[in-house]
Parts: C-alpha cells; structure tokens; sequence
C-alpha cells in the first residue's frame, strides 16, 4: 500500500517532499486537502498520533486569522478547527497504513526514512 500524502499539489514543501519520494523511489498516493479535506475522525487519529502543535501550519493565512485565543486552545479545539479548515494543517501530512507517521518536511533524510520506513 502507497504511502498516503495529505496537501496541495501547488504547495511548496509538498513539491519538495514529491521530489524526495520520486528520487528514493518511494510509492505514493497525493491526496489533495482541498479536494478531499481530511474528515474528524482522520484528525482525531492524526493528532493522537502526531500531537496538534506539530499539525498546525503556523505560516498559513487561515492560522494568522485566528484570534489571540487559539493560544489557549485543546487539542480537541484544535480537532475541530483542522476539520473545518484543512488549511490548518501542516502540509505535507504523511501515512502510512492508516496512521500518521510525518508532518512537514524539514527532517534530515535519515529521519524521514526511518519514519516512512524506507
């Protein structure tokens, strides 16, 4: 089974990650957040296994529009959030075999590897 790559195709850090996953030969399926957002239950899942601070595209305009509050928010807050905006989430969001094993894509390629299992 393909590992699972939740973004946007025209997203920066996600034609880096593509990059990568093409050069090291990796199987992947692309699945576009704006298309296809992420439904809750797939975020409850994510964020247990990932936390929501790491989720949280803190560069994206939908972030910087959040009040002062978001600050103080849960990670159940934040569950539903990510699941009424996915431009919330940190792009690119990896799977693999149901779970979420990366998001982003600024580790070292060792790091990367190990977590992709590659």
């Amino acid at each position: 089974m393909p590992i699972q790559v939740y973004g946007i195709p025209s997203c920066g850090t996600c034609k880096k990650a593509f990059t990568w996953l093409a050069d090291n030969r990796v199987e992947y399926e692309l699945v576009d957040t704006k298309e296809k957002p992420p439904t809750k239950t797939m975020i409850e899942n994510w964020v247990g296994s990932l936390g929501a601070k790491s989720m949280r595209n803190t560069s994206g305009q939908s972030y910087r529009a959040l009040g002062e509050e978001k600050n103080d928010w849960t990670e159940q807050k934040w569950i539903e959030a990510f699941s009424k905006d996915a431009m919330l989430l940190k792009r690119p969001l990896f799977v693999k075999d149901g779970t979420a094993v990366l998001v982003g894509y600024r580790d070292q390629d060792a790091v990367i590897r190990e977590k992709l299992g590659v």
